[in-house]
């Protein structure tokens, strides 16, 4: 997307920088062009935009200060975290404030006893699990972009990763957070012990995309780390097949670990890139860890193991240390950058869908490939029924990306049909705001809008994200016609 044309003047623009260079410093207040160009986007690189200006605090003190003063100027703000996001969601204003949590990279405390880590938003997820390794601990969810996302930026868009499937996703994991609010208030929600008083307002907060409030501090949950861990690679010649012994895994009552599934052509995208082991004929190939005691590990893999071979897998191999464990994992963890070897650009979508219908949606997307005359790997995790299909395009041919554009929204809107969801773990943003008009009704995104009013009564963070306008809806029901039946016809034409 293009950038649009600036929506402030440089009075403007001159006023809200001394403003807040008043309560930060230089170095923290960023409006050349040149500076905020690094802002622009975050990992949908496909929408551009330049804030008006860039801030940098490092403290709960300095971000209060900045939100009270964009409050009182009815100056709109971004809350960004490390950029890694995939939907949009920190996408800059053209007359805003981006606001990054990045030099805020303290961890605070980590309590072995406890097991827990006090850290500030701009620490990354992984460096929580390398601090809480010398006690024997580390931090469950890992997305593929742990070695760079940021706690604040997984709060905001509740991240998951290849072992949620067992231990949950950002929200299951977080225990406390501190955020400030656009009248600059420093709220607690959650707590320390098992349960807070009052209102669970800590669910409602993770996953809100930065429309709530800022994050200064997160209180983590840490785990033992497993004595032992063992992956099962899967092969099957069919992808019905590799769809239904993912179901059998889960109605055998194994809860593994970790259980991935990737198609032929993610197959084939990874294995020259890293040498994993996959088998490039596979239809499919599923990937099922076990970790725990080495006894119970041992049971889980001989039981997991009965049930691949009774769905009909062509090869299956067991990881015989963990030096080939973390190989069989390899393939899967980088299929993103792969995706660079075999084509220019691609288009990462994030769905959710019931486990029984994994096959469906895999022919489904197969379909989809031929009549948008694109290629789509497709990546699953495929246990709590959450799909990466990655549509691989040309942004120099004229109208790729447009059509991957539509190939991605009919992929959200089949989850819908199958009783999924627009999103998993990536979040709306601006990427899936016209699905969220399918997914839901007007009276379910009012409801939306009522939570946002309560915790931002401007409605100045974040805005146009997630959730949809009227208007929007209206929109898209007049160009979305499907079966014969127009969305949304009972509202007033514009």
């Amino acid at each position: 997307m293009e950038e649009t044309a600036v929506a402030y003047t440089a009075e403007h623009q001159r006023m809200v920088v001394n403003a807040l260079r008043a309560v930060l410093p230089e170095r923290a207040v960023l409006f050349d062009a040149e500076d905020t160009r690094p802002y622009e986007c975050d990992g949908l690189s496909a929408f551009a935009q330049l804030p008006m200006v860039v801030v940098l605090p490092d403290s709960e003190e300095q971000v209060v200060a900045v939100l009270k003063i964009c409050n009182a100027l009815k100056v709109r703000i971004v809350p960004r975290g490390a950029g890694t996001g995939l939907s949009g969601g920190a996408l800059p204003i053209a007359d805003g404030v981006v606001l990054s949590t990045a030099r805020m990279s303290r961890i605070v405390n980590v309590d072995p006893y406890a097991r827990t880590a006090v850290v500030q938003p701009g620490v990354r997820n992984l460096a929580i699990s390398e601090a809480a390794a010398p006690h024997g601990l580390y931090y469950a969810p890992d997305p593929s972009s742990q070695i760079a996302c940021s706690i604040g930026g997984n709060v905001a868009e509740n991240s998951g990763g290849v072992h949620c499937l067992k231990y949950g996703l950002t929200v299951h994991n977080v225990m406390r957070v501190r955020m400030v609010t656009i009248e600059g208030d420093v709220v607690e929600l959650g707590s320390n012990a098992l349960d807070a008083p009052g209102l669970d307002l800590l669910a409602v907060f993770v996953g809100s995309e930065g429309m709530l409030g800022v994050v200064t501090e997160v209180t983590v949950r840490l785990i033992p780390k497993p004595r032992q861990a063992r992956v099962i690679l899967a092969s099957f010649d069919d992808v019905v097949k590799g769809g239904n012994a993912v179901a059998g895994v889960i109605a055998a009552g194994i809860i593994p670990a970790g259980l991935e599934m990737m198609d032929k052509t993610s197959s084939r995208m990874v294995e020259p890139f890293v040498k994993a082991g996959y088998d490039i004929d596979a239809e499919a190939i599923l990937l099922c860890e076990s970790d725990g005691i080495p006894e119970e590990v041992d049971e889980e893999i001989a039981r997991m193991t009965a049930v691949l071979e009774q769905s009909g897998a062509t090869a299956i191999a067991v990881s015989r240390d963990e030096a080939e464990r973390l190989r069989f994992w390899s393939g899967r963890k980088n299929a993103f950058p792969a995706a660079g070897r075999i084509s220019p650009d691609y288009y990462c979508i994030d769905g959710t869908i019931p486990r029984r219908a994994l096959a469906d949606v895999l022919l489904g997307i197969q379909n989809m490939e031929q009549k948008y005359g694109l290629r789509c790997a497709n990546v699953f995790h495929a246990g709590d029924g959450n799909l990466h299909p990655l549509i691989l395009f040309d942004a120099n041919q004229e109208g790729e990306f447009h059509r991957a554009e539509a190939f991605g929204a009919e992929i959200l809107e089949m989850c819908v049909e199958f009783g999924g969801s627009i999103t998993g773990e990536h979040g709306v943003g601006l990427e899936k705001i016209n699905q969220m008009c399918v997914q839901f009704s007007r009276e379910e995104m009012d409801a939306f809008l009522g939570v946002k009013a309560a915790f931002d009564p401007p409605m100045l963070l974040n805005p146009t994200k997630a959730i949809p306008t009227l208007q929007r809806c209206a929109e898209y029901g007049r160009m979305h016609v499907k079966r014969g039946a127009l969305k949304f016809a009972d509202l007033p034409r514009f």
